[in-house]
């Protein structure tokens, strides 16, 4: 393993940690280049397939729906979570450890947090669409408007912006005298504050509160949208129309059962770091891979349209 620089500055009879020292996945060994390898594969496709999901949708007018618009912010936030993980990530593996500055590790928190709470909200915003458009048809083009979805995201990204940007501050205000060795491939919350030597009873609680609308309001929300889809579906007489209808929804149903999954699984297995990384892992790395491509297999008007744009292409060439 590499030998890592530890940077302090002397402040009065206390040190204050400047850099921290990420883990990551000890004893790769043998497996290192290839786990690198694979990893860079990953992160690859993912910005591929989601910004050829934003470029279709955005050459495509047949595709200028809520849903559609929806999807390009979803696929702007995986993107941005990819980014944010990922790079460094390579670096870990390849490295066995890494060092990140304090402000780097709150920044990556920022980032990672920002487009975490923001994936949330876009899942609960395409659960609302697929509701009025399968539950309320008559009402659906009056309601989701171009202007409505344009402020609901505006609000979203400029709420959650300023959220978790109070919160990184009330972190940067913590005291942390050492050590600076997080066990884990990236800053989370719970890592960072276990570093401090301050009390963390008041950034644990604005956390917690947080966690109300940003978290738990948005999972229910999608719940009970999707209690009365599947009620409306139920009443369908025709097992043709059941199945047409609910193709709509199947592919937002799939990334959010993927989101929440993974999120959940944290809290429900075992609490040991490798659960925690693997898990982590998946709903960090994995997640934003398989969004663009649920939604590009899943969806015949994404392919048709990515039929056409290709054909646009490679006829312009």
């Amino acid at each position: 393993m590499r030998k890592l620089i530890f940077q302090n500055i002397q402040s009065g009879n206390s040190n204050t940690v400047t850099e921290i020292v990420l883990l990551g996945f000890q004893n790769l060994h043998s497996f290192r280049i290839s786990t690198f390898l694979l990893l860079l594969i990953i992160y690859c496709v993912t910005i591929c397939g989601n910004l050829l999901i934003i470029l279709v949708v955005s050459a495509s007018r047949s595709l200028h729906s809520p849903m559609y618009f929806f999807l390009t912010q979803l696929s702007s936030m995986d993107i941005i979570l990819s980014t944010t993980i990922v790079p460094n990530m390579l670096h870990i593996v390849l490295y066995e450890g890494s060092s990140v500055s304090f402000i780097g590790c709150l920044m990556q928190f920022y980032f990672f947090s920002t487009s975490e709470t923001l994936e949330s909200l876009l899942l609960t915003m395409m659960s609302y669409d697929r509701y009025q458009a399968i539950c309320h048809p008559l009402h659906y083009t009056s309601v989701m408007t171009l202007t409505f979805c344009l402020k609901a995201v505006l609000l979203c990204w400029v709420m959650i912006f300023a959220v978790i940007l109070a919160l990184s501050i009330a972190m940067s205000y913590l005291w942390f005298c050492g050590p600076n060795v997080i066990d884990h491939f990236f800053c989370d919350l719970d890592p960072i504050l276990e570093l401090s030597c301050s009390d963390t009873f008041f950034v644990k609680i604005e956390d917690m509160i947080l966690a109300l609308p940003f978290a738990l309001c948005p999972f229910t929300v999608i719940m009970v949208s999707y209690a009365y889809i599947i009620i409306t579906i139920l009443k369908i007489p025709s097992v043709t129309g059941r199945k047409k209808t609910f193709s709509t929804c199947s592919s937002h149903l799939a990334v959010v059962s993927l989101y929440y999954g993974s999120l959940l699984s944290i809290y429900l297995f075992p609490n040991t770091e490798n659960i925690k990384k693997i898990f982590s892992m998946f709903y960090t790395v994995i997640t934003p891979l398989l969004n663009p491509i649920i939604y590009s297999l899943s969806n015949r008007d994404i392919k048709q349209e990515f039929k056409k744009l290709k054909s646009k292409m490679l006829s312009a060439l």
